[in-house]
Parts: structure tokens; sequence; C-alpha cells
């Protein structure tokens, strides 16, 4: 199984533990005195909490050893023609109670914690479960979609891909699936040939704002002024399903990694290569947003929190001139950061010589030398209150000299 089954639960975060008491006292007879020790007490694991780190790392399990490829339900979850052999379904009971039949019949009411992993409200005249979150792409308004904290990174080569997605030629045989829109490049003049078009087969600008007057993901404050408020068309889509994955890599073509092969693409992530995101939580809840997408690609964000794909001229923008595609490593972020020299340069949009020739940047970091405290609006969200970082003013100083 290859794909986006990041984890099981709005619960999986990690092996989290419980206890009762932080203490269990022990009582031993010591040398004359006698005195008693107390030693801590080994905490309890929680088992609402489903963690993958435990059963694959400690545990040593492999993935088949619970998912199955396909499960029953494949044909259900996706209608005729869109259907494909997929693992659209969480473990059955069995592949829990082989490790976990103490805590299938633990005396917990209304129901034991261990249910909590798979089923909504855990009790036993509801039996309904979250929608395996694999399927991000069905639109199944009917059953519940967990909030998940991603456990896995995905391993993914956009340098292959590119040059398979965006080839100078025409497709020459029918894929035995075809669910999503390749697009095939026509051959281009030389000066085109760097301009793909494979980026938006996977990537699209999410809730565009478009030919709407309404600018803003949610309604601002009357007295906003110019702090930030997040507008649409700031972030891109990503995969959230097998989809894509599986037109191509499917048990018919034979093309490695197959459907079955979880671990080629799920890596879990360390968390030594986690790195700070410009994201808000707090602002993110009094704009009250809650659209699953942009929570997601936001906690991510490690560059500009405030970039919008939409803004400006980036629509007309290629993607290559700010990512650098081909040496992108999914499951190393630092790999997928957007270096401030990508908002300078030759053109000089935002970071120019000086402030008298209009960056941005420029004019934020001289406000931020002459206060301390000025907090920089344009790009930060968060960071917006540390220190300016050394890369910003090198690449100022680099267009200085001659």
């Amino acid at each position: 199984m290859i794909g986006f089954a990041l984890a099981t639960t709005p619960h999986l975060v990690s092996s989290s533990v419980v206890s009762d008491s932080p203490w269990d006292i022990l009582a031993s007879t010591q040398g004359r005195a006698g005195t008693k020790t107390r030693t801590p007490r080994q905490p309890r694991p929680d088992y609402r909490r489903f963690s993958h780190t435990t059963h694959v790392t400690e545990q040593k399990l492999a993935c088949d050893s619970c998912h199955k490829f396909p499960t029953d339900n494949w044909k259900d979850v996706r209608k005729d023609d869109a259907a494909f052999p997929d693992v659209a379904e969480f473990p059955q009971h069995d592949s829990c109670l082989k490790c976990h039949r103490q805590q299938f019949f633990a005396r917990e009411r209304p129901a034991p914690r261990i249910c909590a992993n798979c089923h909504v409200n855990v009790t036993p005249r509801n039996t309904a479960r979250y929608l395996f979150p694999s399927l991000g792409d069905i639109p199944d308004t009917s059953r519940v979609k967990a909030d998940v904290t991603p456990e896995f990174l995905i391993n993914f080569s956009h340098e292959k891909h590119v040059e398979v997605v965006g080839l100078n030629a025409p497709q020459r045989k029918p894929r035995p699936f075809a669910f999503m829109a390749i697009v095939w490049q026509e051959k281009k003049a030389p000066a085109e040939a760097s301009e793909t078009k494979s980026c938006p087969v996977c990537h699209q600008t999410h809730q565009p704002q478009g030919d709407s007057d309404n600018e803003y993901a949610t309604k601002p404050p009357k007295d906003l002024g110019d702090n930030f408020w997040l507008k649409k068309g700031t972030f891109k889509t990503m995969p959230n399903s097998h989809t894509g994955c599986f037109t191509c890599h499917n048990v018919e073509a034979g093309l490695a990694p197959a459907p079955s092969d979880c671990n080629a693409c799920h890596k879990l992530s360390s968390e030594s290569l986690v790195l700070k995101s410009d994201f808000d939580a707090k602002l993110v809840q009094a704009m009250m947003i809650s659209d699953q997408t942009i929570l997601r690609t936001w906690r991510r964000r490690a560059s500009s929190g405030t970039y919008r794909h939409e803004g400006g001229e980036h629509p007309n923008i290629s993607c290559e001139k700010c990512h650098n595609v081909m040496a992108m490593d999914t499951t190393d972020p630092r790999t997928l950061r957007v270096p401030v020299t990508s908002c300078g340069g030759a053109e000089g949009c935002h970071v120019t010589a000086t402030a008298d020739d209009g960056g941005i940047l420029n004019f934020e970091i001289d406000q931020k030398k002459a206060s301390a405290s000025f907090v920089c609006p344009k790009c930060q969200v968060r960071r917006g209150k540390q220190a300016i970082p050394d890369g910003h003013l090198k690449r100022i100083q680099a267009l200085k000299e001659p």
C-alpha cells in the first residue's frame, strides 16, 4: 500500500502514556532506620492513542501483519469506473486481538478505550468507524473524517515524476487505470523547455478567490488594518489519497513500488528533521479556520506563512522559479524550503539593493533595525517577532555588491 494513510485516528500523535499517579509507593526496609523509598511507577500505555512507531520500530511488525491489500470494501468506497483495488478500511479486529485481547475485553465503559482508535462514538449501539485516512478524495459527508496528526512522511521523488509526467511525447499505450489527468507536454522551443506543466497535475490552488470580491478565507475584523488575515488562494493542494499513485503503480502495470509495498512510500518521520513552521494555532482559532487542507498544509509551511500562490504575479511565475523541484526530498523537510533568494534577484521583486528600489524585505528590515519590537507582517505570521535571519541580510548585501 502506498499513499496517504498517515495515521488512524485523531489521537495518533505518538506512543503516549497515561498514569493514575506519578509514584508507586514501595515499602521496603533499608538499613537500621527502616526508611521507605519511592520508586517512579512505570506509566501504562494509553491505548486510545495508536502509535505506528511502537508497532513498526519497537515491535518490528510488518505492514501486512495488520493492513491487507486490497480491503474488502474497495468496490464500495469508489463506484463503477472510479473503483480500484485499494486499502480503504482500518484493520479488522483479529489483527488487534493477536496482541491486545486484554485491552479489548477490559471492563471499561461505555466501551474499551482501545476502540477509540477506529470508532467514532465508542458505544455498543454505534459501531461507525472513521473514514480511513487514505480516502481523502472521497466526498462522503456521512462518514466522519478524523483530524489526523501524520506519523509518516511520504517518500516521493519529484525528479523522477517530473520527467515522466512532463515527457515531451504522447502517451503510447493506454494505462490500465486512468484516475487522474496526466498532462503530456507538447514539444516547445528551447527557451521554454524548463517551464514544466507537470506540477498542476498534483498541485492546484486551493480555494481560489477568482473573480470574487471577497479575498479573505474567513470574515476579518473591521479594525484589521495592516494586520495579517488569511486570504483565499494561499495554499496549494497535495495528493490526499492513493488515487494518483495507483494510476501507474497498480497490480496490472507491475510498476514498482507495488501498491502493497506500504513502506516504500510511508516513512516514519524523525523529530530531528521537523522544521519550525510559520504557523500560529491561536491565530488560526481566532480566524475560525476549519478546512483540513489549509490546516494540514499551513502546519508544514516552514518558509513564509503569508505567501499567496494566487496573489499578484505569482500565478504567472513557473513553479521552478521558486521551488528547486529536482532537489526535493519529501522525507527531508529542509529540501522543501523556499529560499529568500527566490524573492529577489535579477528581477528584484521583493528583495532589492535598497528600500528606495522598492523591495518589501528591505523596508521590513529597515523597520526592524529602527525598533527591535517591530513585527514583520509582510511575510511572517509567527516568526516575524524574531531576529532578522542572517540569510536575509546576506541576500541584500549580495545585491549591493557589483
